[in-house]
Parts: structure tokens; sequence; C-alpha cells
């Protein structure tokens, strides 16, 4: 901590006399903080805070553990062909993060110019190179923005509150309010019909025709998400572009799908505003269930919006929230911690957030431990939607959400669960090919930048055992 201290005095051009006036403490004992030999205290942290209006955040363990996190993506690059040890990326994160951030900042600078590469020589009918290219797809790209951000837009927020009380919503109850808000003040007819047998499409604009079309076959509680939505590009759409523009770096594709995914912040920031969410969230210690029948809204809509808990005068647990599907697809992830899967290679089978689909409804719980030897407290639970009857398609989810052991005691999930004993938990892992466990079963793929044993004479229990 005293490295970042003395980065953001050197930032300010102050000496450490002048640091230290500021802070009403003396310069020996700024010297003693700066080197280390003192420890950075909650008063000291709030002077800091009050004197600069820097986020406290800054001095976060959970900050250094995301740049670990984002290095050690970078370097489980093949084409760097080096092993770079854990303790080495530490160094770096703890001592010199901003020399981290740069790093992780260039390789991502590096894969789009990568995936351009390759597209421009597709199309020029030459050939590219045996490996296959590491892509940033424009949904990446939002989804960094978003983990950058911890998932919480301060802007978006706040208004979404000065909305809920100014159109007078109801918690739970917001569908009703809302339609009348359009109406009354934005002269926009809400009409819920059935969907399009072509389309299904749940939510239909005409802006022309001032007519929000809406689908039946959804329930009050997305029927307020969908109307919450559309509000969000009617109200807050100068705040949703200016912020979609700078997730974008001039990418139109990843410009409208920051849009759409900013504008569902909104709508979930609005039909749970964030002080009486964060108090109900606290008060009935994070019980989802609980907080369904509270607000009205899906097991899903719920995980979501305690990712998003990240205020800095009232912050809730940070969590990891995940959606995939059965084949391990992830398509949606949200992170307001420091825990992210790898691009490289897929997640983990021993997460328990694939057992969920074997017994679908039912909410799971686990102990996970990673290979730094961070312990994490995991939620699961499968999710469901239709839109037809008998024999129409649906689909099914299973939602993962997770939090640091350290804050495991604030949840109900944490009740019969011995959070001491760290031989309870399961060993887990960012994913196979960045996975450094040597003896795992469940292993689908060797390691990058590790040789593996092969030896015609034997057969292990463990694949691709690690020479």
């Amino acid at each position: 901590m005293g490295v970042r201290l003395r980065r953001l005095r050197e930032e300010r051009g102050l000496t450490q006399v002048a640091l230290a006036r500021a802070l009403d403490l003396s310069a020996s004992y700024l010297n003693q903080l700066e080197k280390n030999q003192r420890p950075l205290t909650v008063p000291i942290l709030l002077k800091i805070n009050a004197v600069f209006g820097v986020d406290v955040q800054l001095f976060s363990e959970d900050e250094e553990a995301r740049l670990i996190a984002d290095l050690r993506d970078v370097m489980a690059d093949p084409g760097l062909d080096e092993e770079i040890a854990l303790t080495e990326l530490r160094e770096i994160a703890s001592n010199m993060p901003a020399v981290g951030r740069a790093i992780v900042k260039q390789h991502r600078r590096l894969r789009q110019a990568s995936e351009r590469a390759d597209a421009l020589a597709m199309r020029l009918g030459v050939g590219t190179e045996e490996h296959e290219p590491a892509q940033l797809m424009p949904f990446e790209q939002v989804r960094d923005y978003f983990y950058a951000h911890h998932n919480y837009f301060a802007e978006l927020d706040e208004a979404a509150e000065k909305l809920f009380a100014a159109a007078r919503l109801t918690v739970g109850d917001c569908a009703a309010g809302l339609k009348r808000y359009l109406s009354d003040r934005l002269r926009i007819q809400v009409v819920i019909e059935a969907p399009n047998e072509q389309t299904h499409a749940q939510r239909s604009f005409e802006a022309p025709a001032r007519v929000l079309r809406l689908s039946s076959t959804l329930m009050p509680g997305q029927l307020a998400f969908e109307m919450a939505t559309q509000l969000a590009y009617l109200e807050m759409g100068d705040t949703i572009d200016k912020l979609a523009r700078d997730a974008a770096s001039g990418s139109e594709e990843t410009y409208r799908l920051a849009r759409i995914g900013l504008a569902n912040h909104f709508a979930g920031a609005l039909i749970m505003p964030y002080g009486r969410f964060f108090e109900a969230a606290e008060r009935l210690r994070y019980d989802i269930e609980l907080l369904r029948q509270r607000f009205g809204v899906g097991f899903e809509t719920i995980c979501h919006r305690l990712s998003t808990l990240q205020r800095p005068n009232a912050r809730g647990v940070p969590f990891f929230f995940v959606r995939v599907d059965r084949a391990g697809n992830i398509s949606k992830r949200q992170s307001a911690t420091d825990f992210h899967f790898s691009r490289v290679g897929g997640s983990c089978p021993l997460w328990n957030v694939y057992e969920a689909f074997s017994v679908p409804g039912r909410i799971l719980t686990q102990l996970a431990t990673m290979p730094d030897g961070r312990t994490y407290l995991w939620i699961a639970r499968t999710v469901s939607r239709g839109h037809g009857g008998y024999g129409a398609p649906s689909k099914t989810f299973a939602i993962g959400l997770g939090c640091d052991m350290s804050h495991a005691n604030r949840l109900v999930y944490a009740k019969g669960l011995d959070l001491k004993d760290q031989s309870a938990a399961v060993p887990i892992g960012a994913g196979c090919k960045i996975c450094e466990r040597p003896a795992c079963p469940q292993r689908a793929f060797p390691a990058i930048g590790r040789r593996t044993a092969i030896d015609e004479n034997e057969r292990r229990f463990t694949p691709y055992p690690v020479a």
C-alpha cells in the first residue's frame, strides 16, 4: 500500500512534508507508511479520501488481486513461450501496478490488432498462422468495460433512484407506475399483446407512433424491466451514449452492445433502487428468494443486481455473477470482485454451477479454492424460460453467484458450512489451459507453457501430467 500512497503523492506533485501536513500526520510517520513500515488504517484512508477525493478502493487488496488475475490471463498467451511465476506477477501488481495495467492494456491492443489482421488476411485470401488468434469480440469488450468499472455506474444508479421517486413507483410492483409514467410524462402508449409468431419479440418500440409493444407472455416483473429499459433510452440517452462510446473504442458493434448493457443496468437500478435494495439485501443476509418476493423479479435479475452493489459509501458484498448453459458456454459474466475466468480454455468442470443442471430449481452451495489459495463461497441454481405452449423450445441456464470467503459470513448461504475448514473447499481453476494444478483428474487440456510428461509405458489416473 505504501507504493500506491507514494505514487498518489507524486502524481499530485507533493513532497512528503506537504502531504503529511494535508493528512495531519508527522513527516516521519508518512515516511514509514510509504515504506510499508506502518499499516494504512481506516482513519488515514478516510483522510486521503477527504483531501484528494480518491476512492479508497485504490488501496484495496481486491484491486491487486484483479490485476494479478488480468496479468495471468496475459501470460497464458501461448505466443509468449515464457513461464512466469505467480510470485513475479504479484511483485508487479503490488509494487508496480501502473506497469501491470499498462501491460494488460498493451496486450489487449495486440489482440485487437491480431484480430483485424487475421480478418483482413481472410478477405484477401492470404494464409494465416497455424494457431488460432486470440480474438477480442465486441461482447468481450463490453464485458471488460463493465469489469473495469466493478459493474457499477454511479451516473445511472443515482439517476434511477431519482426517477423512482419522481415516478412514484412502488417496490415490488413497478409495472403499473412505469406504464402511467410513460403515458402521462412521455405520451407513450403501452400495449400488451400476444408476441409475433415469427420474431417472438418481448419488447418493440415504434418511435413515430409513440407505441411500446410488450409480450403478454412476460411476468409483471419482466414487464416492468422491459418498460424501464425503454425508459432508459428515452430519459438517459445522452449518459448512456457517452458511456457506450467510452466502451466502444471506435467499434460500432461494441457501441451498440454497450448501449444495451447500460440500458439494462439502468432498468435494474430503477426497479430495484440502490438504497432500498442494499438495505434489504443486508437485512435479509442476501437471501435471493426473499429478495425475489420483495422486489417482484426473477432469480437471475436479483443475482445480477447483487453484483452491482459497489457504491463507495454503501458497498454490498462484491459478487461475481455468471450465466452458463449445459455446454459450458458463458453467456453472461459480471464481476464486482477480482474473480474471473480466463478467456483461454473455458472454465472448470468441478465448479458447482455445472452440477446445478442435475438438480433443476434447487440452490446449491460450494466452498471452492483457486490455485492462488483464495477461497470463495458459490451459490448456483438453474433458471428456465419458454415462450410458447407444449413442444415449443425453451432455454435453461445455470446462474452462479460467488464471493470471497472474507464476506461469506454475511450470507445466509453460509449457514451450516464450516468456513474455517480449508479442506472442505473444492479445488477449482480458471480453466484447464492455464490452471497449474498438477493432479486434477478432470483436466481436459494440457497446461499452456508446461511440458507434458509423455510415457507410452505408463498410464496415470490424472490426464496430461506435468513433466
